[in-house]
């Protein structure tokens, strides 16, 4: 999930533009000049057919940054200047998570199948021969597929035995798990809420970089600027994005403005206590198993995809949930961020009042670079407890079953780990659903390798489980 491309860098640098200009109060005057400062005339090289189309696309990529999705455009003069007003003076963030930049979204063609040049136009043929729409035909010596007529079988690329015909799917399409996304009578795609889970694949697979979180980074700057009390609750996964230790992410919070710090690992430690204790309840009822609860895109699948693995989700509540009470119970009055590399996140705390702000590690980023934080020179907080520990484990795939296990281990507890939610994850939790399972304890993760490997993640974070507790086995 976590890999850098282009777009991630893009989408990073608008974001560092925004809190820079908002940093120095000069947002609504400046904004306008972000597509003219990201395409300048003189650039060399252009990703699209001319310097408007670009400047365009840029325009409507600040749209999600400000808090907004591109269907709150109403006149298309409106300057970019009056929604980043709009965003400063609102006071309730949108519902929507994610959203589709249209300007962007055009390249990629319908679903189809496309005869290669290792075509040998055999006599066998047996392309043609198995065609049931009569789609392909022979052209030149080569067999030809008339898009019009293709239903997009596939059966012509099963029988060709020269492998000349090519599947080119819809990267976003080909992402997402539960078939949430689809083009409309436009050709853009369109995500329909009914069936999204917020897992982020289509937002990192789509080449053009035209899917977006609906940020709340002005938010979270606007409540900084009104000096409201606020509390940052940050995920464990945090360590494998900047190498810091728990008390310089402590102070580099506060630095930002951030007035109290809670480590979700500690809201961990409650999600431990009572999951293995409700797993002890739902065995000795006669329960056959019992899944995690703490990914919100697993919660999502079971609620729109999988509605018969229902009973067998755990209660209890996640650690952000947990690492939230903590804050409210310093300050019932305080404003709760959590800072994550999770999409299903912003929806969970959507879901749920304990939750004001969701913040990603690409914008906390975004912070760190405008506001020119040196991360070397941060102090460290030696009352902060730097030691690893299996409840900042929860941050990597097979980390919650570990945890539970050595909190019980008296108990026979026979893990098993779906590590990433994927069309064949969807098939085994659909076989399950039927009251058996290979184990009585499932713990499943959304994305492959865990939450370190989170769609809102600076890059690839698998190869850094050495930062993390290491004793998942």
């Amino acid at each position: 999930m976590g890999y850098t491309s282009n777009t991630h860098i893009i989408r990073r640098d608008l974001l560092r533009h925004v809190v820079k200009l908002f940093a120095d109060g000069e947002l609504e005057e400046k904004i306008d000049r972000i597509p003219l400062k990201m395409v300048p005339k003189n650039r060399e090289t252009q990703l699209r057919c001319c310097i408007h189309k670009e400047r365009a696309v840029i325009k409507y990529k600040m749209f999600p940054l400000l808090g907004f999705t591109v269907d709150d455009e109403k006149d298309e003069l409106t300057p970019l200047h009056e929604y980043a007003s709009a965003a400063i003076s609102r006071n309730k963030v949108k519902d929507e998570i994610l959203t589709v930049v249209d300007e962007a979204c055009t390249s990629c063609v319908k679903d189809q199948y496309v005869v290669s040049n290792l075509c040998r136009g055999c006599v066998a043929r047996p392309c043609i021969m198995n065609c049931p729409k009569d789609a392909v035909s022979m052209q030149n010596g080569q067999a030809k597929i008339d898009s019009s007529k293709c239903i997009n079988c596939g059966i012509c690329k099963q029988q060709c035995q020269y492998h000349a015909i090519i599947h080119v799917p819809i990267p976003c399409e080909a992402a997402c798990p539960v078939g949430a996304i689809s083009k409309d009578e436009n050709g853009v795609e369109r995500i329909d809420d009914e069936k999204c889970i917020y897992c982020g694949k289509c937002l990192m697979a789509c080449p053009f970089g035209s899917i977006f979180e609906v940020s709340q980074i002005i938010d979270v700057m606007m409540a900084i600027r009104k000096e409201e009390h606020l509390t940052a609750i940050f995920a464990p996964s945090i360590h494998g994005q900047f190498n810091l230790t728990t008390g310089q992410i402590e102070n580099l919070l506060k630095e930002i403005g951030f007035n109290e710090v809670v480590e979700v690992a500690d809201g961990a430690r409650k999600t431990v206590e009572h999951e293995s204790a409700e797993f002890v309840e739902r065995l000795e009822g006669g329960q056959a198993f019992m899944t995690t609860s703490c990914c919100p895109s697993y919660v999502e699948t079971v609620e729109k995809h999988v509605p018969g693995m229902k009973p067998f989700v755990s209660d209890t509540p996640s650690p952000m949930m947990y690492a939230a009470d903590m804050a409210r119970e310093k300050n019932p009055e305080t404003k709760v961020v959590f800072i994550g590399p999770c999409i299903g996140k912003r929806k969970e705390a959507k879901k749920n009042d304990k939750v004001d702000l969701v913040m990603s590690f690409e914008e906390l980023n975004a912070m760190i670079v405008a506001l020119d934080i040196d991360l070397g020179t941060l102090p460290d907080n030696e009352k902060r407890n730097n030691k690893k520990t299996l409840d900042r484990g929860f941050a990597l795939s097979g980390g919650v079953a570990a945890a539970v296990k050595a909190e019980r281990p008296e108990l026979n507890i026979n893990e098993l780990v779906i590590n990433g939610i994927d069309k064949k994850a969807l098939g085994l939790l659909k076989a399950y659903s039927r009251g058996k399972a290979p184990a009585n304890f499932i713990e499943v993760m959304s994305c492959e390798g865990g939450c370190i490997n989170g769609p809102a993640s600076l890059g690839d974070m698998i190869g850094n489980r050495k930062l993390f507790n290491t004793n998942l086995k």
